[in-house]
């Protein structure tokens, strides 16, 4: 059988289950950009509230109502210049950041309304608007004759190293994959981050100099941390969490079960989304954004039935609840209080078997009872673990850290998935790579 003519009926992997124009219809942009009128209906709906709890509530503390503000005077290039000195990966942050459970949860119209101002698409029209203009609204100070290693190009590494380029230092930039994003990149849904943005973001904070980027460098691998101690005046660690846990259950290293983050990557990095194979039943195991970012995709792929089977229930998904049901409106079947015990089939998976799950105040057990779901590919979504600590001390399965992201060994700082604190989020990344940047920064000028 030729791929031309698979369907969502098709048994197995398969690719070109849909036409092409219902693809690409399918992994269109999640949100439209607003057009410049219905920014500014949408920006007078702000109260521009003293002590504004938007603000708050954003991990890099945007000056939200400032920037709204000038949104609805008409200069949208103001408020990006507001957005960015706060986050200079205001663009991503504004298509991906959870705001439904950030700046928009706190706004007082969503108290008062059920209806929030609209921030993120807000930012995204403001932050559009100066991108546009092919020009870099920063300069970099004049050099120190300090340069520092960020290992990492994700979130975390991108906003160190612009913000301590800013301030005169020389940056080097080393990255395991062959080109900068990250999870910005690799991670995250396609429809979520159309038109190859995430490359042309960092074509973008490239701008203003000083920074150089080294690929196919991995950390205990090529790199190590001894010889960047030794040869910078300073390190930052912004090197995510590239290894996958295990589903423990028997069976998972049949053929059709595979992570959610290399599928993910597969997608993200496909020009012909026709030729991704995709299963007829899939099942993805886990509760969180990957698992929603797996699930949503393979239903647009054309997979016939797509079940998302979590542990724990539904308040307990780190997913947020606009994502669960996101999924729900694509056809995805959401289970809880299931888990996975067994992958069942010869060679190649046909059946997941799962167990219920019960909580009885000492902690999630299972229940004994057991269920099997049809699949042919099954995609783990159960988070992520460091692949190297470097012999810096840990805090559980992350780097720990103090302060600003000082580690236990000095001169050197780490920020974002790898490290201890804060949450999984591209927006708390960011933070943590500006806020290490400032203080690397402080300690070189001491």
């Amino acid at each position: 059988m030729s791929d031309r003519q698979n369907s969502q009926m098709t048994p197995g992997i398969a690719a070109a289950r849909l036409p092409a124009d219902t693809i690409a219809e399918n992994f269109a942009d999640l949100h439209a950009p607003y057009a410049a009128h219905e920014a500014a209906v949408a920006s007078d709906r702000c109260y521009f509230c003293h002590d504004a709890p938007c603000v708050t509530a954003c991990p890099t503390g945007i000056d939200i109502p400032l920037f709204i503000r000038q949104i609805s005077t008409g200069t949208p290039e103001a408020a990006a210049k507001t957005i960015f000195d706060s986050n200079i990966l205001g663009g991503m942050c504004a298509r991906v950041c959870p705001t439904e459970d950030l700046c928009e949860q706190a706004c007082v119209r969503e108290l008062a309304e059920g209806k929030p101002v609209e921030i993120g698409r807000l930012q995204r029209h403001a932050t559009d608007a100066l991108m546009a203009k092919q020009s870099h609204p920063y300069e970099r100070a004049p050099s120190t004759g300090k340069c520092v290693a960020v290992v990492g190009a994700g979130p975390a590494g991108l906003a160190c190293a612009h913000r301590l380029a800013m301030h005169g230092h020389d940056v080097n930039i080393y990255d395991a994959a062959d080109k900068p994003g990250g999870l910005n990149e690799f991670g995250i849904a396609a429809y979520k981050t159309t038109d190859s943005f995430a490359a042309r973001e960092v074509d973008w904070l490239l701008g203003i100099g000083g920074i150089d980027i080294k690929y196919g460098q991995r950390l205990g691998e090529n790199l190590s941390l001894d010889s960047l101690a030794e040869a910078y005046d300073a390190v930052f660690l912004g090197l995510g969490l590239g290894g996958v846990n295990a589903l423990r259950a028997d069976g998972e290293d049949k053929d059709g079960v595979r992570d959610a983050v290399d599928f993910i990557a597969d997608l993200r990095q496909s020009s012909d989304l026709t030729t991704l194979p995709v299963g007829r039943d899939v099942v993805v195991i886990g509760g969180g954004m990957t698992a929603v970012d797996a699930a949503v995709q393979s239903k647009l792929l054309g997979a016939q039935n797509v079940t998302i089977a979590y542990r724990r229930g539904r308040d307990a998904m780190s997913a947020s609840r606009y994502e669960q049901d996101l999924a729900a409106s694509k056809g995805v079947h959401l289970m809880f209080n299931v888990q996975p015990v067994a992958v069942h089939g010869n060679g190649a998976v046909r059946e997941i078997e799962l167990e219920y799950t019960a909580d009885d105040g000492s902690g999630l057990k299972g229940t004994g009872e057991t269920v099997r779901l049809r699949a042919d590919q099954v995609f783990k979504a159960i988070g992520q673990s460091l692949e190297t600590d470097a012999e810096l001390a840990l805090d559980g399965r992350k780097i720990a850290v103090t302060g600003a992201g000082r580690t236990s060994r000095d001169g050197v700082w780490a920020g974002g998935d790898c490290a201890s604190g804060g949450d999984d989020l591209t927006v708390t990344a960011v933070a943590e790579g500006r806020d290490a940047a400032e203080d690397i920064h402080a300690a070189l000028s001491a």
